[in-house]
Parts: C-alpha cells; sequence; structure tokens
C-alpha cells in the first residue's frame, strides 16, 4: 500500500507515519513538505493508493490548491487533514471532492477507522459536520453505497466477521462502517440498526 502524507511540520508527519503503518502489513510512505513537492508526489505516483494532505500548507491558496491536488491525483481518494473544525472549511473540501476530512486532534483509533472507511470506498467526515446538516438531507443520501450494502448484512444477522468475507474487507473495516451507519440512524447498536432501517424502508 502506498501512501503520500503532504504537511508542512515534521513532528506530525513523524506522529501520522507511524499510524499509517498499522493500516497494512505493508505499507511505503512518500513525505511532502510543501504544496509544490505534494503535486510532483501524485504526478509520478499514480499508482498511490491514498493522499492525505494538510489544508494550510506553504505555497498553496487552500481550495484552489486542493484543486490542483485533485486534478493531479484522478483515481487516488484523497483526504484533508486540518486543524480546525470550521464547518465552512469542511463543506468547501467535500464539495471539491476529497473523500475525506479529519481533524488532527483526532485520537489515533479515529483516525485509523476514518482511513479505513476511505480506502474501502466510503467518506468520512467529523460527527460535528454530520450533526450540522443531518437536517437538510434524507436518511438514504446520508448512507453511503457501501453502509447501505453493510446494513442489509446486518439485516440478514450476519457477523461482522462474516460480513468482511462476503465484502471482501476486514473486519476492522466493518465495525467501522457499523459506527458510522448507528451514528447515522441515531442508535446504539445492531438490533437498534436493523429495527430503524426496516422502518425507514432501507433493507428489505
Amino acid at each position: 500500500m502506498k501512501i503520500i502524507v503532504a504537511d508542512d511540520h515534521a513532528l506530525f508527519r513523524e506522529g501520522i507515519r507511524h499510524l499509517l503503518l498499522r493500516l497494512d502489513d505493508d505499507v511505503s510512505i512518500l513525505e511532502a513538505d510543501c504544496h509544490s513537492v505534494a503535486l510532483k508526489l501524485l504526478k509520478d505516483n499514480p499508482d498511490a493508493n491514498l493522499a492525505l494532505i494538510d489544508f494550510h500548507m506553504p505555497g498553496r491558496d487552500d481550495i484552489s490548491g486542493l484543486t490542483e491536488v485533485l486534478d493531479l491525483a484522478q483515481t487516488i481518494p484523497v483526504v484533508v487533514l486540518s486543524g480546525s473544525e470550521n464547518l465552512d472549511e469542511i463543506h468547501q473540501v467535500i464539495k471539491a471532492g476529497v473523500m475525506g476530512f479529519i481533524p488532527k486532534h483526532e485520537h489515533a483509533e479515529v483516525m485509523l477507522c476514518a482511513l479505513r472507511l476511505v480506502l474501502s470506498g466510503g467518506v468520512y467526515v467529523p460527527p460535528l459536520y454530520l450533526s450540522s446538516t443531518k437536517t437538510d438531507r434524507p436518511i438514504h443520501n446520508r448512507l453511503t453505497p457501501r453502509q447501505i450494502e453493510v446494513l442489509q448484512q446486518l439485516y440478514k444477522g450476519y457477523s461482522n466477521k462474516e460480513i468482511g468475507k462476503l465484502l471482501n474487507l476486514s473486519e476492522a473495516t466493518i465495525k467501522c462502517h457499523a459506527s458510522a451507519i448507528f451514528r447515522e440512524l441515531n442508535v446504539e447498536n445492531r438490533l437498534q440498526a436493523v429495527s430503524t432501517a426496516k422502518m425507514l424502508g432501507l433493507v428489505a
């Protein structure tokens, strides 16, 4: 697995490097300390599996800089890292087309869960942002296709391990999807999730 990390703080890059090594048995990490180097890494490594990009980095103008990143990334999932949880900022980057927005102050396990979601085709945004937009979107639009797929298997009574085998995902990734589903449905466990999903017509 090849991951590009672009952040101007060496200490943060060192910390995220140790975290990323937990994602897979074979992880290769390419680092950039400025916007121009990040663009070069994206151009030279079209086979990268993931790109983590600091939103506020020297040599780039936030959204316009991010647009350059996304243009070069093509099929590489891009996740924005930021020191803030400004709702307007989150909305901007999600609208631009990134697959995730992770505040830098998040705990390691939350970051890992978020990255696993993105690597499996999901989109991660902070709970604060989800709470602010829930009233504006119907529930079926708040769940990703992958989450609907997992929800269907939960409804059938399969365990996380069984769902992982069916969908060719790790059990840890299924747990992350399940947690995201519980949060969106405002429930605490799979029994409540299944009941709510059936009531809303999300499963059959």
